[in-house]
């Protein structure tokens, strides 16, 4: 490449229909973002950047639409006047070993796919996406930024399940998911009020939702558990289940692939709705079960929240972010209202003003828990890492 060009990172989330990314400097938040869908087979491929219009993704005869989407990403880098330094990938799923962001190689590629039963949703796409981009860039930098490695400081009596220990050992514990964004969150905030030392109550509230616990920004709580199936109620997956309906289905004679889609595609606010699994849509419906599902998706932040309050010993801040968080005013102030024994108060106004795309404080003047609408940036925590990385070199 010519000499001259700035440095940037490559930060990208392969999903099974789907290829989120965006490009950073060394500091600063992306220069662009885009994303292309529709990339599962038999889908309508189409790509856009930022909030630009959207364009259909040609792709070439004998081609897949991953590898159309890819040669065009590459393009637009070419055009761009950056020199591609890396590639930062998003992985959801780093198990016992994968602590910290890693250089992918062969041997870690062979690991991380024996996680893929964990994540089964994420994991074997994530890698998919490595594969697909080592091929094409042999030689640059891969860098895997895994969700789990920000909740590798709980304590180990967070971390354990009530299994026999022959099982812990193998490595059935809790991991805890989210850790990008939580990453974001606790350092953005930390840069905005030092109340953020304390103890932090971060709601990452999308299509996938956590709750996580931290002390003075590590990590001490998290409602996900050994799989991103766990906790909250989610957009598709149905969050935290006793395990004897699990039971009750297989002496039904449901299959194993049958129980695994009805908890991760079928469930959640799209199940008890039977309408969709967007936050938006539901509050657009006059339908009893829309409302239902709402109200069920409330209850549960508001019961994991009460546990991980109790977790880290009380409450100084709370951080929403993820899609709903950052944008549903009324899902805030219903959450507010049921913290409210904690001291949280918000500003109404400050609320209800809030677009979600600006670090925001939104608690009342009185409020003795702070409330930060925080939009979080998984793709500048994988960029940081990379550079880094090539810093380290």
């Amino acid at each position: 490449m010519s000499a001259g060009l700035r440095d940037a990172v490559l930060a990208v989330n392969a999903g099974s229909s789907s290829l989120k990314f965006g490009v950073y400097e060394r500091s600063g938040p992306a220069l662009w973002t885009g994303l292309f869908e529709g990339l599962e087979p038999g889908g309508a491929p189409r790509w856009r950047l930022d909030r630009e219009p959207v364009h259909d993704l040609v792709v070439p005869a004998g081609s897949g639409s991953f590898d159309a989407a890819l040669a065009e990403l590459l393009s637009l880098l070419a055009a761009s006047g950056l020199r591609l330094a890396a590639v930062a990938h998003r992985i959801v799923h780093g198990g016992r070993r994968c602590t910290a962001p890693r250089a992918l190689d062969d041997e870690l590629l062979a690991y991380l796919h024996t996680l893929e039963p964990l994540a089964p949703l994420h994991q074997p796409h994530n890698l998919e996406g490595v594969e697909a981009i080592r091929a094409a860039l042999p030689g640059l930098p891969q860098i895997a930024c895994f969700d789990t490695a920000f909740h590798a400081t709980m304590p180990a009596v967070e971390r354990r399940l009530p299994l026999p220990r022959a099982l812990h050992e193998q490595g059935l514990r809790r991991y805890g998911f989210h850790g990008l964004s939580y990453d974001y969150v606790s350092r953005t905030l930390a840069a905005a009020t030092p109340r953020a030392a304390g103890r932090l109550l971060m709601a990452h509230l999308g299509n996938g939702a956590s709750l996580c616990g931290a002390v003075g920004g590590r990590s001490m709580a998290s409602s996900m558990g050994l799989s991103a199936v766990d906790g909250l109620m989610m957009g598709t997956r149905s969050g935290a289940l006793d395990p004897g309906v699990l039971l009750y289905l297989w002496r039904a004679g449901w299959s194993l692939e049958q129980v695994e889609s009805l908890l991760y595609r079928e469930s959640g606010l799209k199940g008890v709705s039977g309408i969709s699994a967007d936050m938006r849509t539901l509050r657009a419906s006059t339908e009893p079960a829309a409302a239902e599902a709402i109200e069920l998706f409330t209850h549960r932040v508001l019961r994991e929240s009460g546990a991980i309050i109790a977790a880290i010993g009380g409450l100084d801040v709370i951080a929403f972010a993820g899609g709903i968080g950052e944008h549903d005013a009324r899902l805030r102030a219903d959450v507010a209202a049921g913290l409210a024994f904690t001291g949280l108060k918000l500003d109404a106004a400050a609320n209800l003003a809030a677009t979600g795309d600006v670090l925001m404080p939104v608690h009342a003047a009185d409020s003795t828990v702070e409330a930060w609408i925080v939009p979080t940036d998984e793709g500048r925590v994988a960029a940081d890492a990379a550079f880094a990385h090539l810093d380290a070199g």
